[in-house]
């Protein structure tokens, strides 16, 4: 077998928070992990447990207090942060749809690089609905009008246009309903195939990451509980506290 290229890595990350007491909590403990090209690894876990915190490292929305977060072997944080949110893209959980048409939303990107704007039939723009199966006819509509599933591949679309290596999505299907948020499932599985993304996905909805995600890590109370391959982790639970997690009905069918 060929030796997986490993496109991002943590190491050792915490993150620490002023507590109602004054003191500093742990948010995020000793976290580690690696990210590979081509696959999807899915981040699960009761709310508050860190997860989104996690994805915000990434592309240093936020910073750790400690540990470090290495891109094609680089440590982030002596990168500019513009420049590394061109190479790491990130969806957050609501769409946000800026004034104007889906071609204007889709020409952001390029605005706030000062760099010219592509056209409704420049090939990165077609490109980029075509990873998003957004149909062309909609470049011309009111963003703000469309359906929320359509808001969510608009803007995945539009961090798809800046071309990035890894791909970070918060809660991409929670406020779908489960056709949509299937057919967006099976998407983004296809662009991590295709375009050999590696994406990170934070969902709470232990369907989705047991049909498309590679890798699966179980976070719980900042700490990685458990990782592993998703049909083993899912179905053969080690440690008590992800026992507890899947027997939780909110959580849904697998």
């Amino acid at each position: 077998m060929d030796k997986k290229l490993v496109t991002l890595r943590l190491e050792r990350i915490c993150v620490e928070r002023p507590g109602r007491d004054g003191r500093k909590a742990d948010i995020l403990s000793d976290i580690s992990f690696s990210a590979h090209c081509g696959e999807v690894t899915a981040i699960v876990g009761p709310s508050g447990g860190g997860k989104s915190s996690l994805l915000r490292l990434i592309n240093r929305l936020s910073d750790p207090a400690c540990g470090t977060v290495y891109l094609d072997g680089e440590d982030i944080a002596l990168l500019d942060p513009l420049l590394l949110r061109r190479r790491v893209a990130m969806v957050p959980q609501k769409p946000f749809m800026f004034e104007g048409t889906v071609l204007t939303n889709l020409q952001r990107p390029f605005l706030y690089r000062h760099e010219p704007l592509p056209g409704a039939e420049s090939a990165e723009l077609l490109h980029s609905l075509e990873l998003a199966r957004l149909d062309q006819e909609l470049i011309g509509r009111d963003s703000r009008t469309l359906s929320l599933g359509e808001q969510q591949r608009v803007s995945l679309a539009r961090a798809l246009i800046t071309k990035p290596g890894v791909l970070l999505l918060d809660e991409p299907t929670s406020a779908l309903d489960r056709p949509t948020g299937d057919q967006l499932a099976a998407t983004i599985h296809d662009i991590c195939r295709s375009q050999r993304l590696a994406i990170i996905i934070v969902t709470h909805d232990l369907r989705l990451a047991g049909r498309i995600a590679d890798y699966l890590l179980f976070l719980e109370a900042g700490r990685i509980v458990e990782e592993g391959l998703p049909e083993s982790i899912l179905s053969r639970p080690q440690s008590p506290e992800l026992r507890r997690f899947l027997s939780d009905p909110v959580k849904g069918e697998l």
